[in-house]
C-alpha cells in the first residue's frame, strides 16, 4: 500500500538555501570554530594522550591562533556594514592563512617521512615525561621532542599529513566562499 503525500518544501526544517551556500555564508564562524577544533585537539593529544608537541608542531598551531583570530574579527564585521567590502578580502585572508599551514603541515610530513632535513631546533630528544619537567625545575635542560619523528599514525598519515589535508580543506573552502558573488 502506498500514499502519494506531497514533498514538504517549506517549513522550519528545510533549509532555504543549498548547504554549500549556508556554508559560504557563515564561513567566518565555521572558520574560527574550525581552528578552535583543531587546536582543542591538539591540546587533547597533548594532554590525554601525553604527545609533547615538536618545534613544528607548535608552529602548525600558530596558523590556527591566527585564522581563529582573523575568523572571530570577521564574524564582528560581519554583522556591520563594513562587510559589503571587507568581505571578500576577509575570506581571502582566511584562505591563505589555511593554505600556508597545509604547507607547513605538509613540509613538515615530509620531515617525519625523511624527504628533507627539518630546522634545526627539531633536534629533540624524544617526548618530555614529568620527570623531565621536574628536573627542568630543578636547572636541567630538556630537548624537545624531534620534528622527524610521527609521534601518532592514523591510516598511514601522521598528525601532520592529517593536518595538512584539513587545512588544505580549509583553505578551499574559504576560496570558495570568498568565490561566492555577494551575500545571499
Amino acid at each position: 500500500m502506498t500514499t502519494d503525500t506531497p514533498a514538504v518544501t517549506t517549513g522550519p526544517l528545510v533549509p532555504k538555501r543549498p548547504p554549500l551556500e549556508w556554508v559560504a555564508r557563515h564561513w567566518p564562524v565555521l572558520a574560527f570554530a574550525a581552528s578552535a577544533i583543531m587546536l582543542g585537539a591538539a591540546h587533547a593529544f597533548e594532554s590525554f594522550g601525553g604527545l609533547a608537541p615538536c618545534h613544528l608542531c607548535l608552529k602548525q598551531r600558530e596558523v590556527y591562533w591566527v585564522a581563529g583570530t582573523v575568523g572571530l574579527i570577521a564574524t564582528i564585521v560581519q554583522r556591520t556594514p563594513l562587510w559589503t567590502r571587507l568581505r571578500a578580502p576577509a575570506l581571502w585572508l582566511l584562505g591563505a592563512i589555511f593554505l600556508y599551514g597545509a604547507g607547513l603541515a605538509a613540509f613538515h610530513a615530509g620531515v617525519e617521512w625523511k624527504w628533507w632535513p627539518g630546522p634545526s631546533t627539531c633536534t629533540g630528544g624524544g617526548l618530555a615525561t614529568s620527570d623531565d619537567l621536574v628536573a627542568m625545575l630543578k636547572g636541567a635542560k630538556i630537548q624537545p621532542p624531534m620534528c622527524d619523528k610521527a609521534a601518532w599514525v592514523f591510516l598511514g598519515l601522521s598528525m601532520a599529513g592529517w593536518n595538512a589535508l584539513v587545512s588544505l580543506g580549509l583553505a578551499v573552502v574559504s576560496a570558495f566562499a570568498a568565490l561566492r558573488s555577494k551575500e545571499a
